[in-house]
């Protein structure tokens, strides 16, 4: 930034001293047409000529620097959106994983809550020295069967985090 400021500094004074030039030049014009008969001082001409030369010279080297400078600013804005847009699609994909495990946590709170139930039902049927429902028996086994598939997708879902966070890596490693 601190050389964005001292070229646009220099330009600015390189202008100034162009305007200054022009301006001599201009005034000193009208000046010399009621004068046609004294020419001016040939060291003043070649002077004047030499410091415009040099100020052009100075003007296009600041235009070229500023025209650097704004391919650089360019460059460095279209990185900062590329990697914007990275963060804004990394969120995303964190945010639908987080989502899935939730709901995956859920479905897993639920199961567990019925094969408890189910397994209090039984337990309580046996210290009654009851004879086991059959339809208990069945109940209690499809809460485990069910416990067992949502510790699965559960566990899907925690894996499919772990490879989303390896795939950027893995890809860098490829690149790199």
């Amino acid at each position: 930034m601190s050389q964005i400021s001292e070229l646009e500094r220099r330009i600015k004074s390189a202008l100034e001293r162009i305007a200054q030039a022009a301006e001599a030049a201009g005034s000193a014009a009208p000046a010399a047409a009621p004068q046609a008969a004294a020419p001016p001082p040939a060291g003043d001409a070649s002077a004047s000529e030499a410091e415009l030369a040099a100020l052009r010279e100075a003007l296009d080297a600041e235009r070229n620097a500023n025209a650097q400078l704004t391919e650089r600013v360019r460059a460095i804005k279209e990185k900062q959106e590329s990697i914007a847009s990275q963060v804004e699609r990394r969120l995303a994909r964190a945010t639908e994983q987080l989502d899935v495990q939730g709901l995956e946590l859920q479905r897993l709170k639920r199961a567990n809550a019925q094969l408890v139930e189910a397994n209090r039902q039984l337990a309580e049927a046996a210290e009654k020295g009851d004879r086991l429902d059959p339809a208990a028996v069945n109940r209690a086994l499809q809460a485990e069967l069910e416990s067992l598939h949502a510790e699965r997708r559960a566990e899907m879902a925690e894996l499919e985090e772990i490879m989303g966070e390896l795939e950027p890596l893995i890809g860098e490693q490829a690149h790199g």
